[in-house]
């Protein structure tokens, strides 16, 4: 279990006169100056970052990746399980030690400034860390502490926390009686709860029923309203689609794409998708061509037995597709026409499908 815990001093004490201050530009925490975090709109930088990992075989978990964060955006980062956001993450926030490049959280250099780093940042990783013998505002009050919170505050913002996470009625329960919506609420608050500038989260909502995830997603706007930049980590499309102003797509390693989700959406060619599964036969290039040829058919591609079309008027095109797939004897065992989403998008870019199985969301995988 990793905890923050920098050296208090006696500007830390009073962490409400602190916020109000920081909203100015002209915050000083711990004895040092954030002025300068306010005065770029780039909270991060990251420049030509890379880790690699050395044994049996040498895996290069993020590979050169250069991009920068703004102040007070929700940013996502969106892969697959093994595509390097969690790493990228864990060297923002100091865990790591990059093995080139260059990263500032604020102007602060990760690797020759970690103390000052964590000093404005928090973090809610995605494996639970809550003691669940403690209640949650025993919780809050330990991590608190360790945070330098001094106990004039303490009290009060705790109490704030628990509003905000819909948690004030079970403020004295023990953390092992909550469900797990309950404890994903609690970790969240509990990572801001000496108003971090940057707020780190990492898969918040893996493994939650949907109602629960909505709850969360409500708990980050939320944050993010007090003026706090968030970056999520997350394999949910829909989920970036309804936080993040600007998502960055990763993969092996690498940023392969970076803009709004609007921007991302509008960067497939014009028109509907057509999708089409034709069973466990994988379709042949002669019929692939055929299809290609259609006027108003704009691309194909297919990811083993699934075509995928992108035309002009997919609906009056579909009678005429259907009648080339079934004169190439191939069995047609669904059929969608929609607008391009953001899933669209990442397989276009990857070739990687998402699967909608997990609490009916799209996650990604082979």
């Amino acid at each position: 279990m990793n905890i923050y815990h920098p050296v208090p001093d006696k500007k830390y004490q009073d962490s409400t006169y602190l916020w109000r201050e920081r909203l100015t530009g002209t915050a000083r925490i711990s004895g040092l100056d954030h002025t300068n975090v306010q005065e770029d709109a780039r909270i991060i930088r990251i420049e030509h970052l890379s880790k690699v990992f050395s044994g049996k075989r040498e895996v290069r978990a993020v590979d050169d990746i250069s991009c920068s964060i703004m102040t007070g955006e929700i940013f996502g980062l969106l892969g697959p399980n093994g595509a390097g956001k969690s790493t990228l993450i864990r060297i923002l926030t100091t865990l790591l030690t990059p093995s080139s490049g260059t990263a500032f959280i604020g102007p602060y250099d990760v690797t020759k400034d970690p103390e000052a780093v964590r000093r404005i940042i928090g973090v809610c990783p995605q494996n639970g860390t809550l003691d669940l013998d403690l209640t949650a505002y025993e919780n809050l009050s330990f991590y608190g502490k360790l945070q330098g919170i001094g106990d004039a505050t303490l009290k009060e913002r705790i109490n704030e926390l628990l509003e905000m996470a819909h948690l004030t009625d079970r403020a004295h329960t023990p953390v092992q009686t909550f469900s797990g919506g309950m404890r994903r609420k609690l970790e969240i608050v509990r990572a801001f709860i000496h108003h971090p500038l940057i707020l780190f989260l990492d898969e918040p909502t893996i493994g939650l029923d949907p109602d629960s995830r909505r709850q969360v997603w409500q708990q980050i706007t939320l944050l993010n309203q007090e003026h706090t930049t968030v970056i999520l980590t997350t394999h949910y499309m829909d989920e970036a689609e309804k936080l993040c102003n600007r998502i960055a797509f990763v993969e092996g390693g690498r940023l392969v794409a970076l803009d709004t989700p609007e921007k991302l959406k509008q960067s497939l060619p014009a028109g509907d998708l057509i999708g089409i599964s034709t069973g466990t036969v994988v379709p042949g290039q002669e019929m692939l061509t055929t299809i290609r040829n259609l006027s108003g058919v704009i691309s194909v591609s297919t990811i083993g037995s699934n075509i995928q079309i992108a035309a002009m008027g997919g609906s009056t095109l579909l009678p005429a597709i259907i009648g080339i797939i079934e004169g190439a004897s191939l069995p047609i065992t669904s059929i969608t026409i929609r607008s391009p989403s953001l899933e669209d998008v990442f397989i276009e870019l990857t070739g990687r499908y998402l699967d909608t199985t997990d609490s009916g969301a799209g996650r990604l995988h082979s």
